[in-house]
C-alpha cells in the first residue's frame, strides 16, 4: 500500500503542477474572506500571492519527488511577507493562522483532485493520511521560519522606535520657545524617518490675539527648500487649508491620517501629499490638553518604502511629545508677557520729578525659563527736599511675583508719605509680608522679599539707609577737580537686616554724609550674579566702570549693564542710579525760636524779609499765615526747642519743628470755638502739607508751588 501512496501522490501533484499559480490565486481568496483586515494593502497582496504560489510548487515538489521536509527550502518571499505584515502591526497570532488556513485549504484542494483521480476510497484515505502528516511538517517548519523573520522585524522597528522617542524626548523641548519647538520636531523627524518634515501653527497660539482658528503659519520646515522649486506655503508665511481638505479635516478632527498620492499630477490638497514628488504623508494635528495647536506634516519622496501604520504610530509618539511641549512654550510666553505686561505697569515710568537727586533706573527681565521675577525700584519725593531711593525684590517668579512686587510697591509709598525712617519703614513693611504670607495658599509658595530703603537730604546732605536682606548699595565718591580716574568706589560697612517675612528681628539704620555729586548705585542682585564669574569678580568689575564711567546716570546705566551683562540675564535686574545734588545755603533759611507766643511775630517778620529778598513778594501774605498758624501750634502743644526752616527749591517750603511727638490733626471747629482752624487754614492754603517724625520730635511742613514767572534765584 505504501508504493500505491507514493505513486498516487505524485500523479496527484503531476496533475496539480499546471495550476500552481491559480490554486495560490484561489487560496488568497479564501484568506481575504476569512481575514480581511491583513490585506488593505495592494502591493502587499502581490507579494503575498507570490509567496503562496511558491509554498504550493514547494509542497508539490515534495509530493512528487518523495522529498523530506529538511530538503524543502521554503519560498524566500515568506520571510518578507512576515516583516511586512510585522511592519503593519498585524499580530503574530493573526499571521499563524493565516498560514494555517492557506495550508488547510491547500490540503482541501489536493484531497478533491485526489476524488477526480481515483474512485479508490482506501487509497485516497490512506493518501489524505499522508497528506496531513506531511502538511503539518511542512507548517511548522514554515511556521518557525515566519515567526523568526517576524520577531527580528518587530524587534528592529522596536529598536528604531526606541532610538527615534529618545532623540525627540532629548532634542525636542530643549528651550520654552515655542517657534524653536517646532523647529525641533522637524529636525528629528527627518533623521531616518521622513524626507520632509512641515510645522504649521494657529496664529492664535504665537500671537494669543484672537486670530480666527482657521490661519496657520508655516513656522517650520525641514530641510529647507534648496533650488528644488518654491514650496506651496513658504516658511513664516500665513496660509489657510481649505474646507474639506485632507489637512483641514484633521485638525478638525484630531484625528491622525496616513495618505497616498493617487495620481503622479495631483494637485495640493486634493488628497495627494502636499509636498512635489511625495508618495506618501502622514498628517498629525499637534493636540496638548485637549486644544489643537497645529499641524505636522512627514513626506516621503526619495525613500522607497512608504509610509505604513507602525509608522503613523511612532509619528504619533513623536508629535503628541512635541504638542505638549509647543504648549509648555505657549503657556510660558503667555504667562511671561503677562507678568512682564503686569511687572512694567507696576514699575514708575519715569522717575518722579524731584531736585535732590538726577536719577535713572532701568528693569530687566530675565532671559531664563523661570519667568520674570519681584525685582522693582523706586524714586519716591519727600517733605523738605529730601528724596527717597527704594529697590527691592520678591523672591520667587511669575504673576505671584509680580503682584507681590506691586503690593510691596504700594506700601512702602504708603509708609514713606508718613515720612517714617528707614529701619521704621522697613518694620512695617516686615508686618505687611507676613500679614500676605498668612493670606497664600500653600499653592503660591511662601512670600518673602528684601528691600533697601535710603533716603537723602540735600540740605544737611546726609543719606540714612536701612537693608532688610538686601545687597549695599555701591558709593562713588567725586574728588576735588573732578578727575574721575581718581574717584573712589566704596560699599557701606553697616549691619543688613534680616529678609522681609521673618518678623521678630529688628533692623538697623545708617547715616552718612555725602558730597555734592556723589553717586549712589542700587541693584538687585541679578546684576552681579553670573554663571561664568563669581560676585566678587562681579563686584570689582562693577566699581572700575563706576570708577572711571562720567557722565549722566543713564549713560552709567547703560555701562553698567554692557559690563555685567553682555547677554540676557539669568535673574531679573533692577538698577537705580542717583547722582546727588546740595541745596545752596542761600536756598535755606533757619530761625530758631523761643517757646514764647510772642516770638510768633517774629517769624513772621523773618518770613516776610527771606521772602523779599528771593522775590517772592507774591507768597508773602499767605506763607505769613501757615508760618504763624505753625509756630502758634508748636509752641501752644509741643516742646521747645522750636525752629522755623523756609526751603527753597522747585517749590517753598516751610518747616515747623518742636521736640514733642505728638502729631497735629485736623478737625472741625465749632461756632464758637477760638481754635482748631489753624491747620485746616494750612491745608487750605498749601498745595500739601504733613508731619514726619523724627528721633528728636517732629516737623509739621507745609509746600506751596512757585509763582509761573518767579525763578529760583541762583
Amino acid at each position: 500500500m505504501g508504493t500505491d501512496v507514493d505513486a498516487f501522490l505524485r500523479r496527484l501533484a503531476q496533475a496539480l503542477r499546471p495550476r500552481a499559480h491559480q490554486s495560490a490565486d484561489v487560496l488568497l481568496r479564501v484568506l481575504r474572506a476569512e481575514l480581511p483586515e491583513m490585506w488593505k494593502d495592494d502591493e502587499l497582496s502581490l507579494v503575498a500571492l507570490e509567496e503562496t504560489a511558491g509554498h504550493v510548487t514547494a509542497f508539490l515538489d515534495m509530493l512528487e519527488h518523495g522529498l523530506d521536509i529538511s530538503e524543502i527550502e521554503t519560498p524566500a518571499s515568506a520571510p518578507e511577507v512576515a516583516r511586512r505584515f510585522a511592519r503593519r502591526g498585524v499580530p503574530v497570532s493573526t499571521l499563524l493562522r493565516a498560514y494555517r488556513l492557506g495550508h488547510v485549504s491547500l490540503l482541501q484542494m489536493i484531497q478533491r483532485e485526489a476524488t477526480r483521480l481515483t474512485g479508490d476510497w482506501e487509497l485516497i484515505n490512506a493518501a489524505g493520511m499522508r497528506l496531513i502528516a506531511t502538511g503539518f511538517e511542512y507548517v511548522d517548519r514554515g511556521s518557525e521560519q515566519v515567526v523568526a523573520a517576524y520577531q527580528e522585524e518587530r524587534d528592529r522597528l522596536l529598536r528604531r522606535r526606541l532610538l527615534l522617542t529618545n532623540e525627540a524626548s532629548r532634542r525636542i523641548g530643549t528651550t520654552l520657545d515655542t517657534v524653536r519647538t517646532a523647529r525641533e520636531l522637524a529636525e528629528v523627524g527627518t533623521d531616518d524617518f521622513a524626507d520632509l518634515v512641515t510645522v504649521d501653527l494657529f496664529e492664535s497660539v504665537l500671537q494669543d490675539d484672537g486670530t480666527p482658528p482657521p490661519v496657520l503659519r508655516r513656522v517650520a520646515q525641514h530641510p529647507d527648500p534648496q533650488g528644488g522649486g518654491e514650496p506651496a506655503v513658504a516658511p513664516g508665511r500665513t496660509h489657510t487649508y481649505p474646507a474639506g481638505s485632507e489637512p483641514a479635516h484633521a485638525l478638525v478632527t484630531g484625528q491622525p491620517l496616513l495618505r497616498h498620492r493617487t495620481r503622479p499630477d495631483a494637485p495640493e490638497h486634493d488628497g495627494g501629499p502636499s509636498a512635489p514628488g511625495a508618495h506618501t504623508a502622514l498628517l498629525l494635528p499637534l493636540r496638548a490638553r485637549g486644544n489643537t495647536l497645529g499641524l505636522a506634516q512627514f513626506f516621503r519622496d526619495r525613500t522607497a518604502a512608504p509610509f505604513d501604520e507602525e509608522d503613523l504610530l511612532l509619528a504619533q509618539e513623536i508629535a503628541a511629545r512635541a504638542a505638549v511641549s509647543i504648549d509648555n512654550a505657549r503657556r510660558y510666553t503667555q504667562e511671561r508677557s503677562t507678568a512682564l505686561a503686569l511687572q512694567r505697569s507696576l514699575l514708575p515710568r519715569r522717575p518722579e520729578a524731584q531736585s535732590a537727586a538726577e536719577t535713572a533706573a532701568r528693569y530687566l527681565p530675565s532671559g531664563s525659563c523661570a519667568g520674570v521675577g519681584g525685582d522693582w525700584y523706586d524714586v519716591i519725593p519727600l517733605s523738605g527736599a529730601r528724596v527717597a531711593l527704594v529697590v527691592g525684590d520678591v523672591v520667587g517668579r511669575g504673576l505671584h511675583a509680580a503682584a507681590t512686587m506691586g503690593r510691596l510697591r504700594t506700601a512702602v509709598r504708603a509708609f514713606a508719605d508718613i515720612d517714617l525712617m528707614p529701619d521704621e519703614l522697613l518694620t512695617h513693611l516686615d508686618d505687611v509680608v507676613i500679614r500676605l504670607q498668612r493670606e497664600e495658599s500653600a499653592e503660591d509658595g511662601e512670600t518673602s522679599a528684601t528691600c533697601l530703603y535710603a533716603i537723602y537730604d540735600p540740605v544737611s546732605r546726609l543719606c540714612t539707609l536701612a537693608s532688610a536682606g538686601h545687597v549695599l548699595p555701591a558709593v562713588v565718591t567725586p574728588v576735588a577737580g573732578g578727575a574721575p580716574a581718581g574717584r573712589a568706589v566704596d560699599f557701606p560697612e553697616m549691619p543688613i537686616g534680616p529678609p522681609l517675612g521673618l518678623g521678630g528681628l529688628p533692623f538697623e539704620t545708617a547715616q552718612f554724609e555725602l558730597p555734592e555729586g556723589t553717586l549712589l548705585a542700587l541693584f538687585t542682585d541679578g546684576l552681579l550674579e553670573s554663571r561664568i564669574r563669581d560676585v566678587d569678580t562681579a563686584r570689582s568689575l562693577l566699581s572700575d566702570v563706576l570708577a572711571r564711567a562720567p557722565g549722566s546716570p543713564e549713560e552709567i546705566c547703560d555701562r553698567l549693564l554692557a559690563a555685567l551683562l553682555p547677554s540676557r540675564p539669568a535673574d531679573d535686574v533692577a538698577l537705580l542710579v542717583a547722582r546727588t545734588r546740595a541745596l545752596d545755603p542761600g536756598h535755606v533759611a533757619v530761625l530758631d525760636l523761643p517757646s514764647d507766643p510772642a516770638a510768633v511775630s517774629g517769624a513772621r517778620d523773618f518770613t516776610t524779609r527771606r521772602l523779599t529778598a528771593w522775590g517772592l513778594e507774591e507768597l508773602a501774605f499767605t506763607t505769613e499765615l501757615m508760618v504763624s498758624e505753625l509756630v502758634t501750634n508748636a509752641i501752644r502743644y509741643g516742646k521747645g526747642p522750636v525752629q522755623l526752616r523756609l526751603i527753597l527749591q522747585s517749590t517753598l517750603t516751610c518747616e515747623v519743628s518742636d521736640a514733642s511727638s505728638t502729631a497735629p490733626h485736623l478737625r472741625r471747629a465749632r461756632a464758637f470755638d477760638e481754635g482748631g482752624r489753624g491747620l485746616l487754614l494750612v491745608a487750605q492754603l498749601a498745595e500739601h502739607w504733613g508731619t514726619r517724625h523724627t528721633r528728636e520730635g517732629k516737623v509739621i511742613w507745609a509746600e506751596q508751588p512757585l509763582p509761573a514767572e518767579a525763578g529760583v534765584p541762583g
